[in-house]
């Protein structure tokens, strides 16, 4: 079996680069805005009302589908592989991440029963008027408050000296999430293990960060193998292909591994959970392009659709 291959210490940094910057902070802007707030204060105690029992009212999973496969297929070219490998019973999907669009495009293209969810950061879900519509018509996110390594870069490069950056930094520290609190994550594992326990499946970007160049794959966080280890719910590696750079009529590809099946267990032990995290990684790995070239050519549209999907 191949091991993965990671991008190297200097291309895995974070450099404070003007798009870097600008990126960081049209991230606080969107902590601050009162309506990202209230449409995550409002999906939250939903979703949990789920592990205690009480049903979901839920758009029609065939009717999501058709919204969002209307959407990108208007725009992009999708090709699916391998899609008969998702079984009718609940699932993990662990996915590569590329672009914002991601999230989108698989529940696009997933069958409809069981009824999948997404894991996904709540600032890049909600940060545009046109995403919270959609997503509010179709449901399925799950909003995840995090802060961004591109911020935690900010903030340390202003504590290194930074003075052009201590307001930003300041404005991070006052309104961005961490994510880390107790009270947070315990919710957050109440909603999924009740969605799982349910008979619904959960799709997942374990690397918890974009990536950045096709065929890699960032070190997976361990957050998937202990949501599949504790439901005894088996995890199916899935790769995104052309997600990273976007214009009109480029084609997509969506891959689908062999389902990885694992003992359920209540105790979760690290040695357990490290073994099959290396299992799960190397099955991403192998399903990513070996010699992935970006097609050349005109690009319509490439700076609209890479900013508007972002």
């Amino acid at each position: 079996m191949t091991s993965p291959i990671y991008p190297d210490e200097k291309t895995d940094d974070t450099t404070l680069t003007a798009a870097t910057i600008k990126r960081v902070q049209e991230g606080v802007a969107a902590a601050s805005d009162r309506t990202v707030r209230r449409t995550i204060e409002e999906i939250l105690p939903r979703l949990e009302a789920i592990s205690q029992g009480h049903p979901e009212t839920r758009v029609n999973a065939i009717v999501r589908r058709c919204v969002l496969r209307s959407l990108i297929h208007t725009l992009f070219r999708v090709r699916v592989e391998n899609l008969e490998r998702i079984p009718q019973t609940p699932a993990i999907l662990a996915a590569n991440h590329l672009h914002h669009i991601d999230p989108l495009l698989l529940l696009g293209e997933l069958p409809t029963h069981p009824h999948y969810y997404v894991l996904g950061d709540a600032r890049t879900l909600y940060n545009k008027a046109w995403k919270r519509f959609i997503l509010r018509l179709v449901g399925g996110v799950i909003p995840l408050e995090r802060i961004w390594k591109e911020e935690v870069a900010v903030m340390e490069a202003a504590k290194a000296g930074r003075q052009d950056l201590l307001e930003l930094a300041k404005a991070i520290e006052e309104n961005v999430p961490t994510g880390g609190d107790i009270q947070t994550l315990r919710q957050i594992d109440r909603i999924v293990q009740g969605i799982l326990s349910q008979g619904d499946g959960l799709v997942v970007f374990p690397e918890g960060r974009l990536g950045s160049t096709e065929g890699q794959l960032h070190p997976l966080k361990r957050g998937t193998v202990i949501y599949a280890l504790r439901a005894g719910v088996p995890i199916i590696p899935v790769v995104l292909i052309g997600t990273h750079d976007l214009y009109l009529g480029k084609e997509l590809t969506v891959r689908f591994g062999e389902p990885l099946y694992f003992a359920q267990t209540s105790r979760i032990k690290r040695q357990e959970v490290d073994r099959v995290l290396e299992v799960l990684q190397n099955a991403i790995f192998n399903l990513l392009p070996t010699n992935y070239q970006e097609p050349k050519g005109v690009k319509l549209f490439r700076h609209l659709l890479n900013h508007i999907l972002w």
